[in-house]
């Protein structure tokens, strides 16, 4: 049996999630959490073998969390569950240690799949970006430019469009504020922009295309 943890920081979703498991001969819901800090709790104390989570939540967002788990928690593997789009956040989530990436519009039977893909060994990602990571694809401008990012560039990245001050991603990354300011400085360049308002406007732009 395998032993699944939830985390998302909206209360409809994981209620959805426990009720579609609920029934299932093969996988246990063994808990349900609301932000990243109340994951690494979870995990402290209880045996875990998978956990589906959402990256945005208000503490400790999920590609820090990735982090945490990958050097404190090796054997626990990780399925992104989220709303993001995946040609921009899907590959630079495996690079910090997830085994999957789920995008919230699939049905249940995809989301069944993949856990029990990860379960035993492999990885999850869409049939289509699959493709354009094994092929290559010259039309998608955002997923090329997100592949150019590093990991903690992402996470820099992700924090600053959601309103995060230097401080705040200081702490939340547990780097000092001059190294958020390097990596803010980077982002403009690759962004080709000068201030923090078209850096968060035209990260979002990106992404959209």
């Amino acid at each position: 049996m395998i032993k699944l943890l939830i985390a998302d920081n909206h209360p409809i979703i994981r209620k959805g999630l426990e009720h579609l498991f609920s029934a299932s001969s093969n996988i246990k819901i063994v808990g349900s959490v609301d932000d990243g800090e109340a994951i690494l709790e979870f995990v402290k104390n209880n045996d875990v073998d998978i956990i589906l989570t959402e990256t945005d939540f208000p503490k400790l967002n999920g590609l820090t969390v990735l982090r945490y788990l990958k050097k404190d928690y090796p054997d626990i593997k990780t399925i992104i569950f989220s709303s993001q789009p995946e040609e921009v956040y899907g590959i630079n989530t495996i690079k910090a240690g997830a085994s999957g990436y789920i995008s919230k519009s699939v049905n249940i039977i995809t989301i069944n799949d993949a856990i029990l893909r990860v379960s035993d060994g492999g990885i999850h990602l869409s049939d289509a970006l699959t493709q354009q990571l094994a092929f290559g694809s010259k039309s998608n401008k955002s997923g090329a430019f997100y592949k150019k990012l590093s990991t903690r560039e992402s996470e820099v990245l992700k924090l600053l469009t959601i309103g995060r001050k230097n401080k705040e991603i200081s702490k939340e990354l547990n780097i000092n504020e001059k190294t958020v300011s390097t990596y803010k400085a980077r982002l403009m360049r690759k962004l080709k922009v000068n201030n923090l308002v078209d850096l968060v406007n035209q990260a979002k732009l990106t992404a959209e295309l």
